[in-house]
């Protein structure tokens, strides 16, 4: 059997000939991995015409890119794509496998876990390295796959200790996109791909996409409301202050919940990751679920009238006050600023 490499692969996912935003994120924390375990990182690219994505690898740092490239692949499909990574993890035998937690990503990754015997953490939030002492043994580098549990009330650190190969989803926008200078110089290796009648049971018979008509992960300044809003009619006031901010507008899984805003502009644990440069806070409570979508923010401003709300916690600036009564200042002072 071949032993283990310290190999860092990350699975690229693509529809339509563009790579996901979130293998490239993977890349980026790969790479740190990598350096760390002085192996390396590695991509697999699988689909139709996708050898421009696996250049692309080399700009965040992927010395070599598997690609597997066939008219059959051209589109997502569990058989065929689970068969083609089964293989090429069994024969290489990476030392981590990254997945992003997309529906594709969380189809696929339990399949090769299983195929494997390894195990796997779904939906990461960081990914570290650490010596662990454990049932009275001692591990060395092991993948610390960390997450939020039981609601987001708990943050908790998975380890598999007795896998070969670690495997890990994460989610989408959590590990920051860091592109190089300048591309590594890699390597395309060619995977040859054989059909097998297995591919046909399942057949697409026909593709509806929609394109999303928020996009929170490129906005720069998001105004977020969370219940303490207290209606939707009070949420207009945000979009009065992210209008004259250039801002988008989010909110919490509660006010999700509640019906005061869309869950397509939800922040948090089951919503989207945000890093805006300025992030402010409105009647937000600032619990571990919201928290996990937003702490990095660069600058956080955070407007509560409960001086003991965990948003404080967490913020640069804060503000004890009626939202309703502080906003509308906010909104003045903008307009005065921009005349």
């Amino acid at each position: 059997m071949k032993t283990r490499s310290n190999d860092i692969w990350v699975f690229v996912e693509q529809r339509d000939g563009k790579a996901a935003d979130v293998s490239f994120e993977l890349l980026s924390k790969g790479r740190k991995l990598a350096e760390h375990f002085s192996g390396m990182l590695k991509a697999v690219v699988i689909g139709q015409g996708v050898e421009s994505i696996a250049r692309e690898t080399f700009r965040y740092g992927a010395g070599e890119a598997y690609v597997v490239d066939h008219p059959r692949l051209k589109n997502y499909q569990t058989i065929p794509y689970s068969r083609v990574l089964n293989q090429l993890v069994k024969e290489h035998h990476p030392r981590i496998v990254l997945f992003g937690a997309t529906f594709i990503g969380r189809d696929l990754a339990p399949r090769v876990a299983s195929h494997i015997r390894s195990g796997l953490t779904a939906d990461c939030t960081e990914l570290q390295i650490a010596d662990i002492s454990y049932l009275r043994r001692e591990y060395q580098e092991l993948l610390l796959q960390i997450r939020p549990a039981f609601g987001g009330n708990i943050i908790a650190t998975i380890i598999s200790p007795d896998s070969p190969t670690q495997m890990a989803t994460v989610r989408e926008g959590v590990m920051e996109l860091a592109p190089l200078g300048k591309p590594v110089d890699g390597k395309i290796i060619p995977v040859h791909f054989v059909a097998d009648e297995m591919d046909e049971l399942i057949k697409i018979i026909k593709r509806h996409q929609e394109e999303k008509k928020v996009n929170l992960k490129t906005s720069t300044v998001i105004v977020a409301g969370g219940y303490g809003m207290g209606s939707r009619e009070n949420f207009q006031i945000l979009y009065k202050l992210a209008h004259t901010m250039g801002a988008e507008v989010a909110g919490t899984r509660a006010a999700v919940d509640a019906g005061f805003i869309s869950p397509d502009r939800q922040v948090g644990q089951t919503g989207v990751t945000v890093r805006p440069k300025l992030y402010i806070a409105c009647g937000v409570s600032g619990a571990i679920q919201h928290r996990a979508g937003m702490q990095d923010s660069q600058k956080i401003i955070a407007i509560n009238d409960d001086p003991e709300a965990p948003i404080f916690n967490v913020c640069h600036y804060g503000i004890v006050g009626d939202v309703m009564e502080v906003i509308p200042k906010f909104i003045e002072a903008f307009k005065h600023k921009l005349r």
